[in-house]
């Protein structure tokens, strides 16, 4: 990694003075996008909780920009971090663009009073966070993804080097998410912000982190680049995960295959299968599918979920070998689904699979794609 402007030192965190975990240490440069992920009460938020001085640290000590912590006042740390935790405030009689202001006290002299400097940037957050048109409303009345993007916007009010966040995305729905999450990553990259948080969805965390902090409950268990870390077998392993899967590729979570003789063979490829394959699995029916080819787009949601896959190997036309086995155990099948609309020269025979079955009267209308 690269020098660290936020990093911890032995650190060890917990409650009353007893440890949870010990050891911890972090490094996080500018620029950079650190993801805390592990199971529920695993010590992401208690780790986050003690690096901005919310708990007290057991032992170790946190430094940032050159500093330990446990030195600073109050007003030299929210000059340089930033911080936005899980659960909704309350503020009562404040409008959204009063809420942001908020963000410049650590600039302001005694009395609290915001000049018109102040004011220019809480507008200037606003803008970046694409809630100018919030400014006038009630805080209590918008809603979750409109809050979020307003406690962002104080937090970028206090120009901070650092900017802490613990569960952002709780609450918020798939368009909130990813827009509250874009709106970070241009902010790390505009600004040089450090951001280290905490998050559950295990998909935004591979996309979106420059480096991962896998939290155990007693340890730091892992930690590195994405590529190294979100590994189908690592990813069951550290939530404990004994049922369904984990496809790396994709960033999702695959359910447990129905155990059983196939009763339904699917002719699929190029990602047309994988809608068929889920239904199928929802519906509780046991399932073969093929022929794919093993880098194909279907592949990996078929090994996991269908009772059998015939397969052939990467860039290859189905040859007769596959081609056999695929006849006979769709010979076995009663029913065989066909999500494929036209076929090239290297699945031509998954064609004559189709036209054997609606020749044996087996072959069910199913919404198509070209693939």
């Amino acid at each position: 990694m690269k020098d660290g402007y936020l990093h911890t030192r032995d650190l060890a965190v917990g409650y009353h003075g007893k440890p949870l975990i010990q050891n911890i240490r972090l490094e996080l440069a500018r620029g950079q996008i650190m993801t805390l992920i592990g199971p529920n009460g695993a010590g992401k938020s208690t780790i986050l909780k003690t690096i901005i001085r919310q708990l007290d640290r057991v032992a170790g000590t946190v430094i940032l920009d050159g500093a330990g912590m446990e030195r600073m006042s109050e007003r030299e740390v929210s000059r340089r971090m930033s911080v936005l935790m899980t659960g909704h405030i309350h503020p009562e009689w404040m409008t959204c663009e009063d809420v942001v202001a908020t963000g410049r006290h650590p600039y302001t002299g005694r009395l609290g009073i915001l000049s018109r400097e102040d004011w220019e940037k809480v507008a200037q957050c606003l803008e970046l966070v694409h809630a100018a048109g919030l400014a006038e409303r009630d805080f209590s009345q918008i809603s979750d993804g409109q809050r979020q993007r307003i406690l962002l916007a104080r937090a970028l009010c206090q120009e901070p080097e650092v900017l802490v966040l613990d569960e952002p995305t709780s609450f918020l729905d798939i368009r909130h998410k990813l827009e509250l999450l874009a709106i970070l990553k241009d902010m790390v990259r505009t600004r040089n912000l450090a951001v280290i948080m905490s998050l559950h969805e295990l998909d935004l965390a591979q996309k979106i982190s420059d480096y991962v902090v896998c939290v155990r409950g007693d340890r730091i268990d892992r930690q590195g680049p994405p590529e190294e870390i979100f590994t189908a077998d690592y990813m069951m392993e550290l939530y404990g995960a004994a049922r369904g899967s984990y496809n790396a590729l994709f960033g999702s979570l695959e359910l447990e295959p129905v155990r059983g003789e196939p009763e339904v063979f699917v002719i699929g490829g190029g990602g047309a299968g994988i809608p068929v394959y889920r239904r199928l699995q929802r519906q509780g029916v046991p399932f073969a599918a093929g022929v794919l080819a093993e880098n194909d787009l279907d592949y990996p949601v078929a090994s996991v979920l269908a009772s059998q896959v015939v397969s052939e190997k990467c860039f290859q036309p189905v040859g007769e070998g596959a081609f056999r086995q695929a006849a006979a155990v769709m010979e076995r099948c009663g029913r065989v689904l066909c999500p494929v609309a036209a076929f090239g020269p290297v699945n031509e025979r998954n064609r004559l699979l189709r036209e054997m079955a609606r020749e044996a009267g087996k072959l069910e209308e199913v919404p198509v794609r070209c693939g």
